[in-house]
């Protein structure tokens, strides 16, 4: 049987004020035609399709579009998990319905959640599917009162899992922090501490783990263990990460291998530095000029409306950070003691622009509130 697993849409993504719909979109083209080109059986979607419980129309509009593709026109099995940024009765609204045409969707936690069986010529693959859930909500679930944290809470469902005997297979989805896992920004934390960490230990028993919540493409703890990763780059923490789907293989045995695809942005995410005036020469020559980007700006004077100049040359800017500022702020240690106007004036300016003021420099302050003060005390009489 061959698998695409995919996760962490997060449709209806809104970065630094940008919309990404059309973006995801694109994206979801692809994935369509990856599912398609490499004859795959089932796709798998570990959670957080959207971005938030309530999604915007677009988002909710562009799902059913995807998955109308893949399930009616490609003819594929769909199973899909809530992550915990869905709202899992309102993803797995109809989800009996919608299981006898071959999509499945699991949203509140269940006591005894039933496998999902597909068959391929070696036999049946039963895929277990896990939703997102809190402890409380698990221990509401089971009545179990031992249930304390996201570890202890995977324990008590994965009890509750009748695994098929061989020569059956067994696939499991779920949404976690699987422990030792890389973060990336665009997470949202699945608790304080590390509470919300499961370890990846507990899932040795399946012959593939189809894994949602972290941003990276990475395994957790055996090759057998995988996050697929995020759609698109969410966070400029990402921006050297690829992004792609995973291509997963079950032969008679279990796992027989994994290949990944990578998905081609419409735009990029990317982080450029320079001072502004090489920023600007390079921008006409730049391919990614477009590219949604954050600029590190490392020019130490004043410079009005950068952002806007910038902007003019790379029209998707959405992050401007003045880092030779920042160093020198970093650096700065305040002065307790008594300073008149001039030494404030002095400690500001080299701490703004990291060098000492010159004495035409201090005279002009000095001229400049020494024309404030007489025109205070002219409008005084």
């Amino acid at each position: 049987m061959r698998i695409l697993h995919t996760a962490d849409w997060h449709l209806g993504r809104i970065l630094h004020g940008m919309h990404l719909t059309d973006d995801q979109a694109h994206v979801l083209d692809q994935l369509c035609r990856v599912a398609d080109e490499e004859k795959a059986d089932a796709v798998l979607i570990s959670g957080d399709v959207y971005d938030r419980a309530v999604p915007p129309p677009e988002a909710v509009e562009l799902l059913d579009d995807v998955l109308a593709r893949l399930v009616l026109d490609l003819g594929l099995a769909v199973i899909i998990i809530a992550g915990n940024h869905d709202s899992p009765r309102r993803l797995g609204f109809g989800s009996r319905l919608l299981a006898h045409g071959g999509l499945h969707v699991v949203g509140p936690c269940e006591a005894e959640p039933r496998p999902i069986v597909l068959r391929d010529e070696h036999g049946p693959v039963h895929f277990h599917a896990l939703a997102y859930a809190e402890p409380a909500e698990v221990r509401s679930a089971l009545a179990d009162e031992s249930i304390k944290d996201h570890d202890t809470a995977m324990a008590a469902r994965l009890a509750n899992i009748d695994l098929a005997p061989r020569p059956a297979r067994n696939v499991l989805l779920a949404h976690v922090f699987a422990a030792g896992g890389a973060e990336s920004e665009s997470e949202r934390p699945l608790s304080v501490g590390g509470s919300g960490t499961v370890s990846p230990a507990r899932f040795n028993v399946f012959d593939y783990v189809a894994l949602g919540h972290l941003h990276r493409p990475q395994t957790a703890g055996s090759e057998a263990v995988r996050y697929a990763g995020s759609l698109l780059k969410y966070s400029f923490s990402e921006a050297g990460h690829t992004k792609d789907v995973s291509i997963v293989d079950l032969d008679e045995t279990g796992l027989a291998g994994v290949r990944h695809i990578a998905l081609a942005p419409r735009r990029d995410l990317r982080i450029i530095r320079g001072e502004m005036a090489a920023l600007l020469a390079a921008a006409p020559g730049d391919p990614g000029r477009e590219d949604y980007l954050e600029i590190h700006l490392e020019d130490k004077q004043p410079i009005v409306d950068a952002m806007g100049r910038l902007r003019q040359a790379y029209p998707n800017a959405l992050h401007l950070r003045r880092v030779a500022l920042e160093a020198q702020a970093s650096q700065f240690k305040p002065d307790a003691r008594p300073m008149d106007e001039a030494e404030i004036f002095a400690a500001f300016f080299e701490q703004a622009t990291g060098e000492a003021a010159n004495g035409e420099q201090l005279k002009v302050f000095r001229d400049v509130l020494q024309s404030v003060r007489d025109a205070r005390r002219e409008a005084a009489r």
